[in-house]
């Protein structure tokens, strides 16, 4: 089967996980700043987990295309936030790439329970199907983001992470940041740290889904 014949057969699964991963992504950043006393992203209409707020359809279109696309950016002002902001900034940042994880988690769960329920019972197939899907997107969506090149999350993580006098650089190289990752995605650098953060972490997904497999199947899994 062709790349262009699995992509359109699976077409109802990973478009619904995709935009989840994406939406989740975007709906805990705004969350975050809300707590943290930010209004901003609840003015903007974005503390909903409506995908029409989230996913930005030229971003959607490019990322199926070339694998690199983009969703409705949350804009949050750090000079409403309550305490330190450096902080604040910081539990924003990784509000977004923690959502992909738990829910690749959760997901991982749900594929596991899925399995069971086709083994027990002959149904689930379009599940298991959907939550390999949802897992996917939502680990490699995660870990991309924790690439430290602006205006990925990882970027903000460092800044907020490292002494404030580093806070310059940051600044600095901001305003190439979109140049300096299409360098990064063209010439495939990214993968040597998306590729085994993302292994590893399917690595524990899988430990949990087949700690889930023997409970429900005993000797069977």
């Amino acid at each position: 089967m062709s790349y262009l014949q699995t992509f359109f057969q699976d077409l109802f699964y990973w478009l619904p996980a995709l935009i989840i991963a994406m939406s989740f992504h975007e709906y805990a950043h705004g969350k975050v700043a809300d707590m943290l006393g930010d209004p901003t992203p609840r003015y903007e209409g974005r503390l909903t987990l409506n995908p029409l707020k989230h996913v930005d359809p030229i971003g959607l279109l490019m990322l199926l295309i070339v694998k690199f696309g983009w969703a409705k950016p949350v804009h949050v002002n750090p000079l409403y936030f309550k305490g330190d902001r450096r902080r604040g900034m910081l539990l924003v940042a990784l509000a977004g790439p923690g959502m992909n994880f738990i829910l690749a988690v959760l997901a991982g769960t749900a594929w596991a329970l899925s399995v069971v329920a086709s083994l027990k019972w002959g149904t689930a197939g379009h599940a298991i199907r959907f939550f390999e899907y949802l897992m996917l997107y939502n680990v490699y969506l995660g870990v991309f983001n924790l690439l430290p090149i602006p205006p990925l999350d990882g970027s903000k993580i460092l800044m907020n992470i490292l002494p404030s006098r580093y806070a310059g650089f940051f600044y600095k190289i901001e305003q190439y940041g979109f140049l300096i990752l299409i360098l990064v995605l063209m010439t495939g650098l990214y993968r040597y740290f998306l590729t085994p953060v993302a292994n590893g972490i399917f690595t524990g997904i899988f430990a949990l889904a087949g700690l889930i497999l023997r409970l429900f199947l005993g000797g069977a899994a």
